[in-house]
């Protein structure tokens, strides 16, 4: 497809089924604070894991 068909295309549009974000799910993705205490907790749950597995 070229350059020029890609310039019709619109995010979110009819055609598209996909859900669109809420603006707490794009606050949840643009905080730095929030992202860092997800980055613990993620990581807390992969230590579990691997301490079981050894």
């Amino acid at each position: 497809m070229s350059k020029y068909g890609e310039k019709n295309i619109k995010a979110y549009g009819n055609n598209f089924t996909t859900m669109t974000p809420g603006p707490v799910a794009k606050w949840m993705r643009t905080c730095v604070i929030f992202q860092f205490f997800r980055f613990l907790a993620i990581n807390l749950k992969m230590l579990v894991v691997v301490r079981k597995s050894h």
